[in-house]
């Protein structure tokens, strides 16, 4: 059954080293309800991830990719990807989330039943169906980080009597959202390389006035880390660096130069335990 021009979803997902799930991602989206375009955005992979994405081009004419020369970031790759199609729905999917086919069309349900613009995430779990706490997170507060510990975390416990559970901020892994409100707020910020583009974005759809939300009833796989567990220092560096930035946008200008100063140590001085743990994490059997 076609889709009516004014519920067509376009599905970006862009790749780095995805050759593992990109495949399955792919094809799901592929079969996926509601879905009438396709856009893969690939940021330099060496490891195959290119060949399949082609491959699901030549035998879908929804499917489209952009192939970039070095990894410009992930906030880029999204907005290049959004830029690339017109569909008035957007998913952005990692590749290592392997939604069921009716999952974008339930999340666009909801969205459009919301009262008023919505930007939804879904119900996030691993392989063996623990969940993935950075699907429902409030925004950070630093200064609160600085005095206490459990300021520190950021995961919102799932409520199940809430089909639909308002949070602060949901997964880029996967997230849909009305292409009017994506352009009206400019898209993905371009300055952070990956990490905590999402919580911005969230948090600037939600100062234009739109919902967001997780879908509780609306459960993804996300199998995590695929490209990421590849280079540990890289992607420490700009989670720290991309942390730095949050703070910097939206908190540090109502804080005092002591708290500002605490802020940025905090981050700092975490950073190369935070790799350790990364690294270790890499070389476990």
């Amino acid at each position: 059954m076609s889709v009516p021009a004014r519920d067509g979803i376009a599905a970006v997902v862009v790749t780095y080293r995805s050759a593992s799930t990109i495949d399955d991602c792919l094809q799901r989206l592929r079969a996926a309800d509601g879905v009438v375009q396709i856009r893969v955005v690939d940021n330099d992979s060496r490891d195959g991830t290119l060949a399949i994405v082609q491959r699901h081009a030549a035998a879908d004419p929804r499917l489209r990719f952009i192939a970039n020369p070095d990894n410009p970031g992930f906030g880029v790759a999204c907005n290049q990807g959004a830029r690339a199609c017109d569909a008035p729905w957007l998913a952005f999917v990692n590749p290592d989330c392997l939604p069921a086919p009716d999952a974008l069309a339930r999340l666009r349900v909801h969205a459009q039943a919301s009262a008023g613009e919505a930007l939804l995430g879904a119900d996030l779990v691993d392989e063996a169906g623990m969940r993935d706490g950075a699907a429902r997170r409030r925004d950070p507060d630093f200064g609160a980080m600085l005095l206490t510990a459990s300021a520190r975390a950021l995961d919102v416990a799932v409520d199940p009597a809430q089909p639909l559970q308002p949070v602060d901020a949901v997964s880029g892994a996967l997230m849909l959202l009305p292409r009017a409100l994506f352009e009206r707020i400019g898209g993905f910020d371009e300055d952070y390389r990956l990490h905590a583009e999402d919580l911005d974005l969230c948090r600037r759809a939600r100062r234009a006035g739109a919902h967001v939300a997780v879908a509780n009833d609306v459960r993804v796989l996300h199998v995590r880390g695929v490209s990421s567990g590849s280079r540990p220092l890289f992607v420490e560096w700009h989670k720290h660096r991309g942390l730095a930035r949050y703070f910097r946008k939206f908190e540090a200008p109502r804080r005092g130069l002591p708290v500002r100063v605490g802020v940025y140590a905090m981050i700092w001085l975490r950073f190369p335990f935070a790799v350790l743990r990364a690294v270790g994490r890499a070389i476990a059997p």
